[in-house]
């Protein structure tokens, strides 16, 4: 029976395949609730949709939910002719067998995969008869942190069309008197601001948004298909006691330390920043920026430090200095004249700030150092074990260490290990309009030390969470939980040590800040030292390896099983009516590409993420692209929007899937799988077609490729010239090959691409269709595309093409330039063994032997004068213009180009 899919969204929007959405008449939401109650701090919410189907037939109905990445999801059942269908969280490698028998049999498998910059999607779908309703409700939980003086509640709802009873509740209850509360978000803006309710009663607070269908329909980022924005509870509590709160409840304790009415504590700091060649352009002048307002934000009983760095360092002074008047000028000077160019020294830059403080002891100061970098290290010590152990001794536990990465292409699990080694924490700063606002935000949470050398104890707890801190700042909170020893409170005695200025100071004053909560909120307490528990393990085991490691592991697995968490060690099995699909929900890391396969509209639908080496093509002018790109900024890429979507690393490019905040409903991808080969495309917004001028056809137009390196500095670049076709991927074994046709657009790509499988069967993929040819039978399909044949599969989502086949996966991309698309091919997956063509190219290895008068490069025993140029990576879904060493295709291929010249599609 025909099925259609009728997508729910909450909070936030949609990277799954575009559908066209059904008829509101043939289907309704009738109730959407969010109920979120804050307790201590620790949110707990319940999201629930009640859906109707008003059609004839059964249809299947998918259920979208977006959630703080902070929170682990605890719950999840759906409710259908008065059967319950609880969710079951496993450990992931049990679980893990369900969801690949699911795929190989091309059935679905649910996610939960990480959205921009603060949430993760939550999906799955059932199938739910004519005239009958289902209910899917939702539980994850959260501990809200405090940052700059206050704490933040996000609800982010978007239930795709008016509803008449839509509602979302939060209540807020704390055992100190609340100070403040507010809303905010785009929710709370002109005509739904009147939907809001909020009151406040000492202790409790409330807020109510009760929007009415026409209001659903009428703010700035409503329409008919109802809200899309972001609801954000704002608040903070009274602090009466320096020891903080403390809530006890039959052997579980949680204390909440945030004193208040402490002298500030004078700090050194190190800024070490990033300036290698990949820093060129925006991101370059927003640090420039946010460092500028750094140092106007100085105290001038602090002193501090500015190092830049690329293959060398470079000092504004070598020594600490006291942040006066003259030198904040002389380092702001400094700072306007930072240039990027060359490569990356982290191990060197980071060991010569760790080295000014370690020569620079003040007693009764803070010291801090700060790290900002955009890339991986590729000059000087580059094996990133040997760095963090250089880095660890050379601050020997002193001081912190914060490592803000810039981008995507930082390996973002580097820093953050080497901030937790050293007592920091690691934060990435998105490349967007607002990153030096970022950078600066992260830099005043630190801004402010109050204590250092923090330490709780208590007598008569055991199994804590974290009790050493090195340093408390303000507008933060230190929070810690532990199972009191048994449940005895009357032994149970909590002391925090620590130092501020120059002077030791105990805080013990315990008669009015422990209390008992009874019975009534055991299961919440104990719930929060799991939720702690399970976060401060799955860091630790960063850090360990071995049988520590495994044991860290195993300990937070359990955890995680016992309170139904769902983390990066367990997932989620949804258990639906019998006939039904299994879905699997996988939680990701901070950076990492999920897994993602599901059956759509009743069709096997495949969608995934792999990594794989490619090699990269670019288009440009013989008049135009070459040159020196470092002392200027690069102009986007018309036509496409800023997108995190992909980091490249060497050769490799991954398929990060944190969608960029100004992605739409129409950001797409297109997919090709076939069993174990899996290609993957992710573009940007779509771009509304221009009128383009007429140009000369005499001009002739170079296509300029990329071949990337894996530890140097710069890729090297290639023209090829004219209507040429080009050998793209050859597979003798398989009878696999794929061919592809330049195109006439300026800075263009390919305009068609042929795949041959065997000797009877080929796909040949066009900006406007997807042509199939078996035999002697032709078939032509446009628009939103899923095609299979045995191993093959072919999947077209608006701007992306997926083909699969075996252990080879190619995702193809179009782009958007002056109104004209073009195709542009990426290898996610390659075959094992004996290929050939374009992208089965290897990355290149070379060695610069000649600066001056001219730069030469040695390839294998070959000295070749290359000069300094920059193209467009259009691999990547908003392409960057990068530099790169040019020479001929004959040098940089290292054979004929002949040899890569197909004589036919």
């Amino acid at each position: 029976m025909e099925r259609a899919v009728v997508q729910i969204t909450l909070f936030g929007l949609l990277l799954a395949l575009a559908t066209t959405l059904p008829n509101k008449d043939n289907w309704d939401i009738y109730s959407f609730h969010i109920n979120s109650t804050v307790t201590s701090r620790y949110a707990t919410t319940v999201i629930s949709s009640r859906m109707a189907n008003r059609m004839d037939e059964s249809k299947e109905i998918e259920f979208h939910v977006r959630i703080p990445k902070n929170a682990f999801i605890s719950k999840f059942r759906m409710f259908i002719d008065g059967e319950v269908y609880d969710g079951v969280v496993k450990g992931k490698d049990k679980a893990q067998q369900q969801y690949t028998e699911a795929v190989s049999r091309g059935q679905s498998a649910g996610i939960v995969s990480s959205v921009g910059r603060t949430l993760e999607e939550f999906k799955t779908s059932v199938t739910v008869a004519a005239h009958k309703k289902v209910t899917f409700e939702l539980t994850y939980e959260e501990l809200l942190k405090r940052r700059l003086g206050k704490y933040e509640l996000q609800i982010h709802a978007r239930p795709m069309q008016p509803v008449k009873d839509f509602k979302i509740d939060v209540f807020i209850h704390e055992k100190s008197d609340i100070n403040f509360i507010e809303v905010k978000g785009g929710l709370s803006t002109n005509v739904l601001a009147n939907a809001i309710t909020k009151t406040h009663a000492d202790k409790k607070a409330w807020v109510y948004f009760y929007p009415t269908e026409d209001q659903q329909k009428t703010c700035d980022s409503c329409g008919e298909q109802g809200m899309n924005g972001d609801l954000v509870i704002v608040y903070d509590v009274k602090r009466d006691s320096s020891m903080g709160d403390i809530k006890t409840s039959v052997g579980y304790f949680v204390h909440h330390f945030a004193p208040s009415s402490l002298a500030r504590i004078s700090k050194n700091v190190v800024f070490v920043i990033d300036q290698s060649g990949s820093m060129h352009g925006k991101k370059m002048q927003q640090t420039r920026t946010a460092l500028i307002h750094i140092l106007n934000d100085l105290a001038e009983d602090d002193h501090f430090g500015l190092i830049t760095f690329d293959s060398s360092i470079f000092h504004w002074k070598r020594e600490l200095v006291q942040a006066n008047k003259e030198n904040l000028e002389s380092a702001k000077t400094f700072s306007r004249e930072i240039r990027e160019r060359g490569s990356t020294d982290i191990n060197g830059a980071v060991l010569e700030g760790a080295r000014m403080l370690n020569a620079h002891p003040r007693e009764g100061s803070a010291s801090i150092l700060i790290l900002l970098t955009d890339g991986d290290p590729n000059s000087g010590v580059t094996n990133l074990e040997v760095i963090q152990s250089n880095v660890r001794h050379a601050i020997a536990n002193k001081f912190p260490l914060y490592c803000l990465g810039f981008g995507f292409d930082v390996k973002f699990e580097f820093l953050e290990t080497m901030s937790l080694q050293n007592n920091g924490v690691a934060r990435r700063i998105y490349e967007d309009s607002d990153a030096a606002l970022q950078l600066k935000g992260f830099y005043e949470e630190v801004a402010t030390p109050l204590l250092i050398d923090v330490t709780m104890t208590y007598n008569g707890g055991t199994n804590l969470t974290q009790t050493n801190f090195s340093q408390y700042y303000n507008g933060s909170e230190i929070v810690v939980a532990g199972q009191i020893t048994d449940n005895n409170i009357e032994t149970f005695t909590p002391q925090v040590v620590a130092i501020s200025r120059s002077r030791k100071v105990t805080f013990s004053d315990t008669n009015s800040t422990v209390e008992s909560t009874g019975t009534e909120s055991d299961d919440h307490i104990q719930r929060v030292w799991a939720y702690l528990t399970v976060k401060q393990l799955l860091e630790k085991e960063l850090l360990l390896s071995g049988p520590e490691k495994e044991n860290v592991k195993k300990e937070a697995l359990e955890l995680s099983l016992k309170y139904s968490f769902v983390t990066p060690l367990t997932s989620m099995v949804v258990t639906k009516p019998q006939g039904e699909d299994t879905d699997v929900l996988l939680k990701p890391k901070e950076g990492e590409a999920p897994q993602d396969r599901r059956s759509f509209g009743g069709h096997g639908h495949v969608h995934g993420h792999m990594h794989g080496q490619h090699f990269t093509r670019v288009v440009d002018l013989i008049s135009g692209g070459s040159g020196s790109a470092a002392s200027r900024t690069m102009p986007a890429h018309p036509g496409m929007s800023a997108h995190p979507g992909m980091s490249v690393h060497g050769s490799v490019i991954h398929d990060i899937t944190e969608a960029h905040p100004g992605m739409s409903e129409h950001d797409s991808d297109i997919h090709v799988f076939t069993e174990d080969l899996i290609l993957d495309y992710d573009f940007a917004t779509q771009v509304s077609p221009t009128i383009v001028p007429e140009r000369e056809t005499n001009v002739p137009l170079s296509h300029r490729f990329l071949i990337k390196t894996e530890n140097l500095s710069l890729p090297l670049c290639f023209d090829v010239t004219g209507d040429v076709r080009l050998k793209l991927l050859h597979h003798p074994n398989r009878e696999l090959s794929v061919n592809g046709q330049l195109d006439s657009v300026t800075f263009g790509g390919f305009q068609r691409i042929v795949i041959h499988f065997k000797t009877d069967l080929s796909v040949e993929v066009a900006t406007n269709e997807i042509t199939v040819r078996e035999g002697q039978s032709m078939s032509r399909h446009s628009g939103q595309t899923y095609f299979t044949n045995g191993r093959l599969t072919v999947i077209r989502r608006d701007q992306e093409i997926d083909v699969a086949d075996g252990d080879t996966r190619i995702v193809i991309l179009i782009h958007v330039k002056d109104g004209e698309e073009f195709l542009w091919p990426v290898l996610r997956q390659q075959p094992s063994d004996n290929t050939e063509g374009i992208l089965a190219l290897k990355p290149a290895v070379y060695e610069e032997v000649q600066q001056t008068p001219s730069t030469k490069l040695k390839i294998k025993d070959l000295e070749i004068d290359v000069t300094r140029a920059n193209a467009v990576d259009y691999s990547i879904v908003s392409p960057p213009t990068i530099d790169c060493w040019l020479m001929s295709a004959e040098f940089a291929l290292q054979r004929s180009l002949d040899d890569f010249i197909a004589t036919q599609l």
